[in-house]
């Protein structure tokens, strides 16, 4: 990985975020792009040219003053680290500086649901997942380590899926010393036979040129998809999870509308996700 960027809004969870993005970049020997969304008012949009230098120069300058605090920490020491501002909180914007500098992997710092303050709660954390075309990880927490023993990638093994599951397993392999294939058969409309589901990883295996995966599928029934991956992510010990997205759609449609985005929220995981 050669560039990483981190969004950040100086809050606490931002800083989780840029701490797991800076022992990344130390082991991978990569630049970290770090991003600050300048919020400005509403009201400077329809004032004279005059004020709106005058707020935006007031805002940068609170903005830099803010970053020297924020970037100085001792877990930076020896790391190219490069502060962005831009002018309009869209996060939408993440993935278009993520795409222009090629950026290898977006690491986000997210509250969840249950919490109320903050430029990353939740909802904004769904609108980068639903976006990115740039691989993106979510943390919740301090990270623990990033030598993943044991990564899980849920995916439902459709021709479409292909491209995005080769880039999730060409990063995570590097990032994790095991990662599982996770496909799950849920009941009613979606429902697979045994011999419907391995044909149909047989031909995706096929498609991709990737044999030597086989080992790597595990296929689980279940009622809940969110459930049944938080659940066997518990069950073996699980480091991180990886889901493979589909846009403003969430998850591939097997999985329905936003379990990508409900599992990001809910997980304490940390979650990449992988969009088609």
């Amino acid at each position: 990985m050669k560039k990483i960027i981190i969004p950040v809004d100086f809050s606490q969870h931002s800083e989780y975020a840029l701490e797991t993005a800076a022992a990344l970049a130390k082991k991978h020997n990569s630049e970290l792009i770090i991003m600050h969304m300048l919020e400005l008012s509403e009201s400077i949009f329809s004032a004279s040219s005059s004020e709106r230098n005058e707020e935006t120069a007031f805002m940068l300058m609170v903005t830099n003053k803010k970053f020297e605090s924020f970037l100085d920490k001792p877990y930076l020491e020896g790391i190219t680290v490069t502060p962005m501002i831009k002018h309009h909180k869209v996060l939408k914007e993440v993935d278009e500086v993520a795409s222009e500098l090629k950026a290898d992997l977006i690491v986000m710092g997210s509250r969840g649901h249950n919490d109320y303050d903050g430029v990353f709660l939740g909802s904004n954390t769904e609108k980068v997942v639903r976006h990115s075309k740039t691989p993106l990880m979510v943390v919740k927490s301090k990270p623990k380590t990033i030598d993943f023993e044991h990564i899980v990638v849920a995916t439902d093994f459709s021709p479409a899926s292909a491209s995005a599951v080769n880039k999730a397993m060409e990063l995570l392999s590097n990032l994790g010393k095991k990662v599982t294939l996770l496909h799950i058969n849920l009941p009613n409309a979606h429902f697979q036979s045994t011999n419907e589901i391995e044909e149909k990883v047989s031909d995706f295996l096929t498609q991709t040129k990737r044999q030597d995966w086989k080992d790597k599928v595990v296929l689980i029934s279940d009622y809940n998809v969110e459930e049944a991956i938080l659940g066997y992510a518990d069950k073996h010990n699980i480091d991180a999870i990886g889901m493979i997205t589909q846009g403003r759609t969430g998850i591939n449609h097997l999985f329905g509308g936003s379990i990508s985005e409900d599992l990001v929220n809910h997980s304490k995981l940390p979650v990449f996700t992988f969009k088609k």
